[in-house]
Order: structure tokens, then C-alpha cells, then sequence
């Protein structure tokens, strides 16, 4: 898949509103944050009491997907697998925690949403949810 022009601030505000409901929805706290093609800061949000160590994780899990064009899980995938899946360690940036997703629009990469503050399956559902709303 191929890069498009970089995501609008009006669409990741729109992303990250759809994936902060559905946080809300589950009564979690997060922090979300939307990169566009090169991984820089879009747009971000924090919810009160989210711990401070997801207002970096969210941008980099983000930055990582919208990187190296493909879900954070894929990298959490190949780590868990063990052997030669091992070597996502050293790749730099990238971050092997499920929770950052490409976010697409006509079939091309604009930029990627991130979340964290919950498990690394939670992350992923709100995360989707904030792709859903754009893609």
C-alpha cells in the first residue's frame, strides 16, 4: 500500500473523537494521539487520570504503524512468536504493542492513529474504532 497526501487535522480529530467514545463506552482511560504519513503529531488528547507513560506510548505506537505501514500487532505477533521473530527488537521504531493502526482513505496510507492506557487488546479495539470513522 502507498502513501497519500497527509491526513487532515479535521479528520484525526474526527478519528480520535470515534476512538475516545468508544474508550468512554468502556469506561477505560487513554491517551490518543493521530500522525500523518512521515509519524509526526497531527493531533493528540489525554484523558484526566490517564497514566503518564501513554502520552508517549500512544505517539509511538502511531508513528510505528503509520512508519512502517502496517498494525502494531503485526510486530507484537512476530515477537510473541519467538525464533527469528525476536528481531523486532532491533528495529528501530518499531513498537511491537498492539494499539497503533494505518488509517486509510481511497486505499492509501494518510497517516495512523494510536492508543494506550489500557490493555494492548483494548488499545487495538478503540483504535479501530477511530479508523472505522474515517476509512
Amino acid at each position: 500500500m502507498s502513501y497519500g497526501p497527509a491526513i487532515t487535522l479535521e479528520t484525526a480529530k474526527k478519528a480520535a473523537a470515534a476512538a475516545m467514545a468508544e474508550v468512554r463506552r468502556n469506561a477505560w482511560t487513554m491517551a490518543v494521539a493521530v500522525v500523518d504519513t512521515a509519524g509526526d503529531l497531527v493531533y493528540f488528547e489525554k484523558m484526566d487520570d490517564t497514566q503518564v507513560a501513554s502520552v508517549l506510548v500512544c505517539q509511538d505506537k502511531a508513528r510505528s504503524a503509520a512508519r512502517f505501514k502496517r498494525p502494531t500487532k503485526a510486530f507484537q505477533d512476530m515477537l510473541t512468536s519467538g525464533g527469528e521473530g525476536m528481531r523486532v527488537l532491533r528495529i528501530k521504531g518499531a513498537v511491537p504493542v498492539e494499539g497503533g493502526l494505518p488509517i486509510t482513505i481511497e486505499g492509501k496510507i494518510v497517516g495512523a492513529i494510536g492508543l494506550s492506557g489500557g490493555t494492548s487488546a483494548q488499545d487495538g479495539q478503540c483504535a479501530k474504532a477511530g479508523v472505522d470513522a474515517v476509512g
